[in-house]
């Protein structure tokens, strides 16, 4: 039988419905202006279609264009290196990914398996430093980068997020204490030290809260943007969100390239929107399992 529809569940969809278009609307709004001639743009702002589809914006942002064809089309004639920029994002998200990841569950499993003198002290402080806010630590994280010499490097880019977060800890230690002792207690009966037991037992039983923690912190890490600018300014180093930066500052013909720079964006999104929708109800599950509200 069909629920009867009554005036709650009218404006709960209604709402719904609405929260769903604001959310999507600057995806489509980005979509519209990637595929629109970037010399009309300015003549027809509030088109809600694409103005005179081209795909040139996107061909600009792959290097398939020449100059004389992005600026007939009101490009900036400025050019994306996109294949080495997507280079380095996804060297400096894929390590700082597996490292932090790799750190964070050592240091949960001493946090939530083994017992030693000021244990809940030490994770009180942790979890005091999820009130730090970011920015009163870039400073000091620069000025020790900086006196290491790995300024303009893939390593000072990375190390600085590449060992903990306390999130991360806080993430994987809430799911290790649900795991049973008596297990553990056999395991160390048969002479398992605390080694094997983390490599061959909680790991193999964690999977899926590390695996949701992987695709935080990858997504995380591949949007990043005011730290890779801060230390690496070099071309050979240059992430793709700050590569979208400086196609935005180059405006050699004094307006923004902005269809190709939807595009760029659109492109450099797709990766992380794709992993998202892949897991994204493996992500909620683990949340809701690991007691995160």
């Amino acid at each position: 039988m069909k629920r009867p529809l009554n005036p709650g569940r009218i404006v709960a969809w209604a709402v719904l419905i609405i929260l769903l278009i604001v959310t999507l609307f600057p995806f489509y709004w980005m979509l519209r202006t990637a595929l629109s001639n970037n010399t009309q743009l300015a003549g027809h702002p509030s088109s809600l279609l694409p103005v005179e589809t081209t795909l040139g914006a996107f061909k600009r942002v792959l290097g398939l264009s020449t100059i004389e064809e992005a600026q007939a089309q009101g490009g900036s004639g400025a050019s994306v290196n996109f294949w080495l920029y997507l280079r380095n994002s996804l060297i400096v998200a894929t390590i700082t990914t597996v490292c932090q990841v790799f750190f964070s569950a050592m240091a949960a499993y001493a946090f939530a398996r083994l017992r030693w003198p000021g244990r809940d002290k030490v994770f009180a402080l942790f979890l005091a430093a999820l009130m730090v806010p970011p920015i009163f630590t870039t400073l000091p994280n620069f000025v020790l980068i900086k006196n290491l010499g790995l300024l303009n490097s893939f390593a000072g880019i990375i190390l600085p997020g590449a060992f903990m977060t306390p999130f991360a800890i806080f993430f994987l230690r809430q799911f290790f204490l649900g795991i049973s002792r008596e297990l553990e207690e056999a395991a160390m009966i048969d002479g398992a030290g605390h080694a094997r037991l983390f490599f061959g037992m909680i790991i193999p039983m964690s999977a899926a809260p590390i695996a949701t923690l992987a695709i935080l912190t990858y997504i995380n890490s591949w949007n990043d943007y005011f730290w890779p600018l801060l230390v690496g300014q070099q071309e050979n180093v240059r992430v793709l969100t700050v590569a979208l930066g400086v196609f935005r500052s180059q405006t050699p013909q004094g307006g923004p390239d902005w269809a190709g720079l939807m595009a760029a964006t659109l492109i450099a999104a797709l990766p992380m929107i794709i992993l998202f929708l892949a897991f994204a109800k493996r992500i909620t599950n683990s949340i809701g399992f690991s007691g995160i509200k």
